[in-house]
């Protein structure tokens, strides 16, 4: 029974140790080979004993008698061989992790040095980019791609935000550079930073900022991304660039480009820009469209009198009386507007042009062309005082009088023109009749442009009388034109041309050359010496060298200064009176006589008039036409007559035709007449046919 338990405990002892042997074996083939080369013996120690222990223990099993101090030795020698060479494979293992151990500490300790280095490389390299980005003068922030967070910025990027680094770390971007609490979401600016992360390349975008104060920035943001060792956007660089000057100047340049800058209306360009979309909105929608062409009535005369600070006064004032003119819902255009809105825009000078988009009849027009007259006539205050206005319009409509910009400004042009024929204060309607017309005065005005060089103007002469005898005492020189294809062209036909263009003025000094050289010729001819009336217009006295061009000419043609008399109008002289004075009293200072045509009919100062170096006063036809039949007519030529006599001046009446109306003028005493009784306006030859006739009569 014994031996049964003894073998019993035996095997499930080896059964164990074998189990055991196993896993240490697993765990052997773990080991590095250097440990498994000096713990190789242990194995074999292990499978040794194992295996003397089951020998050893058979043998007891089986009863073998063994010296009992045999086995005692035996056993003690292979324990004691047993724990040397596991004190010694102990040792060498120890050893073994302790060099691990230092080489690993000699490691750590390279590793943290080159940390150490690298961390400093980094500082330094930190501080090197923000040292360059702090020299930049461009504000540029570093931004998080996840939460769009501001992880680094610049000095000047604080400084234009008044901001330290601590206050921006972490915020938004948009609650620093532009105020709000979300992001902008306008979509007239774009963002870099949702085109950046969504292409994965640089993006350039204007932004509109707000600094500390609240003031707008223009920035020009380049947005540029920082990728991580995958490749992926960590990161993006925000560099911008103020351009809010040059914004400005932009807007500027935009403003001088597109409105006037008196009226702040939009100009020509940009008029014609809007009426042109405006024509295509109507095109489309089938709508009728008008244009009005506005023109201050005698604004030149204004301007003169009051001087240019009034007169610009008043073209602001009356742009501001159109604006209101046109109906709640037009309004002055800007770029950015519907092109269909009606606007009012300055052409230039005392032009207008009032753009109606919306017409539903033409009858639409006319109710504002009312309007807006209406609305002048009201008296403007200005620093002269207050100044009454009117204007002439002139209307076309689309598609009727045109289908482009270009067509409807002309036509409408056209019917502002008729409308100041027709008495001014008005308005007219396009119609073909008056295109014309307008060809008509664009060729009359090509015409006369040619006239000079081709010699087609000529003069004729309308003799002065004495009112007692009849005698011929003077001339009034005429100026005629003899055209190529229309024949002899009546001075109200193209005198009003030339003014209005600007060539009466060369014309001017041609009649005047003429004349003086004619006269001159006479009296080389026998003819007593009688003083030439010579015209001379508003833009002749405003020129600065009327007096040299009046002294070259007299001197090239050898005339006695005394026989010319140059006559001008009360209105011209009213334009600037101080100035007309001087210039005045320069030519009298050369013997020219001067005279004042169409008196009575402007208004003039006395005091003013007192100062004139003048020799004579002329009642204008207008007095003299029903001088026998309205008392009032009879009433000013007498007082004109008066007037001056009073101020040592000679009288000349005009446009006198029967001998009633000579007969009212010799019992007021009027001295010297004029007009078809005594003789039409003459050409050269007739006309010295009659002073032959005179001088044959009186010898």
């Amino acid at each position: 029974m014994i031996d049964l338990l003894a073998a019993t405990l035996v095997f499930i002892g080896s059964v164990l140790l074998f189990l055991a042997f196993f896993p240490a074996l697993a765990v052997w083939r773990d080991l590095p080979a250097g440990i498994r080369k000096r713990w190789l013996p242990v194995p074999y120690h292990i499978g040794f004993f194992l295996l003397g222990y089951l020998v050893f223990d058979a043998l007891l099993l089986a009863r073998v008698a063994f010296p009992t101090q045999a086995i005692v030795g035996a056993v003690f020698l292979a324990g004691a061989l047993f724990v040397f060479m596991m004190t010694s494979v102990v040792r060498a293992t120890i050893q073994r992790m302790k060099q691990a151990e230092d080489d690993l500490q000699a490691v750590n300790q390279t590793l943290e040095k080159r940390v150490a280095e690298r961390t400093d490389d980094l500082q330094r390299s930190r501080d090197f980019v923000k040292t360059v980005l702090d020299s930049l003068s461009d504000p540029i922030s570093i931004i998080d791609a996840k939460d769009f967070t501001i992880v680094g910025a610049n000095r000047v990027f604080l400084q234009e935000f008044k901001a330290r680094e601590d206050e921006v770390l972490g915020r938004k971007c948009h609650e620093v550079t532009h105020g709000l609490a979300e992001p902008c979401q306008s979509q007239n600016e774009t963002c870099p930073l949702v085109e950046t992360l969504a292409h994965g390349g640089h993006a350039t975008a204007l932004h509109i900022h707000r600094d500390a104060e609240g003031g707008l920035l223009y920035e020009e943001v380049l947005t540029s991304p920082i990728r991580d060792a995958q490749g992926n956007i960590v990161q993006v660089v925000h560099t911008a660039r103020n351009v809010t000057e040059r914004k400005r100047a932009e807007e500027q340049i935009r403003t001088l480009a597109y409105y006037d800058p008196l009226t702040r209306l939009p100009n020509r360009r940009f008029y014609m820009e809007l009426l042109s979309r405006a024509l295509l909105s109507a095109q489309r929608s089938h709508r009728l469209l008008a244009v009005l062409f506005i023109d201050l009535d005698s604004f030149k005369r204004i301007n003169d009198t009051l001087g240019h600070a009034d007169g610009d006064r008043l073209l602001q004032e009356t742009a501001q009386r159109l604006v209101s003119c046109i109906r709640q819902t037009d309004t002055v255009g800007r770029l950015e507007e519907d092109s269909s809105s009606s606007v009012v825009s300055r052409l230039g000078g005392d032009e207008f042009i009032v753009l109606l988009g919306e017409t539903s009849r033409p009858d639409d027009a006319a109710q504002i062309a009312q309007r807006i007259l209406k609305r002048l006539a009201a008296p403007f205050v200005l620093k002269g005082g207050e100044v009454t206005i009117s204007a002439s319009i002139g209307i076309s409509l689309y598609p009727a009088d045109g289908e482009d910009a270009d067509t409807l400004l002309k036509n409408a042009d056209i019917a502002m023109y008729q409308a100041k024929e027709q008495g001014k204060n008005t308005f007219r309607y396009f119609s073909t009749s008056m295109n014309a017309t307008s060809l008509e005065r664009l060729t009359l005005e090509g015409d006369l442009r040619k006239a000079l060089e081709r010699e087609e103007f000529v003069l004729h002469y309308q003799p002065k009388v004495d009112i007692s005898s009849r005698r011929i005492i003077g001339a009034e020189a005429l100026i005629r034109w003899k055209h190529a294809a229309r024949g002899l062209v009546s001075p109200a036909d193209f005198v009003p041309v030339a003014e209005e263009t600007g060539f009466i003025a060369p014309i001017g000094e041609w009649v005047l050359r003429a004349a003086t050289r004619q006269n001159r010729l006479w009296q080389d001819a026998g003819v007593a010496p009688f003083r030439v009336s010579v015209n001379v217009s508003v833009r002749q006295l405003e020129q600065e060298d009327l007096l040299g061009t009046v002294a070259a000419i007299l001197e090239s043609t050898g005339m006695d200064p005394r026989l010319l008399e140059l006559e001008i109008t009360e209105s011209s002289v009213m334009r600037h009176p101080e100035k007309a004075i001087t210039v005045l009293r320069d030519l009298k200072a050369l013997g020219v006589g001067i005279s004042v045509d169409d008196f009575g009919t402007g208004y003039s100062s006395l005091a003013y008039l007192r100062r004139l170096p003048l020799d004579c006063l002329k009642i204008d036809r207008s007095f003299v036409a029903n001088i026998t039949s309205n008392p009032d007519d009879a009433a000013i030529a007498a007082a004109i007559v008066a007037l001056a006599h009073t101020l040592k001046l000679t009288v000349v009446a005009e446009g006198i035709e029967r001998e009633d109306q000579l007969a009212v003028l010799q019992r007021m005493a009027c001295d010297h007449a004029q007009g078809y009784l005594f003789s039409r306006p003459l050409p050269v030859e007739d006309f010295f046919a009659l002073l032959q006739r005179q001088a044959g009569h009186e010898r």
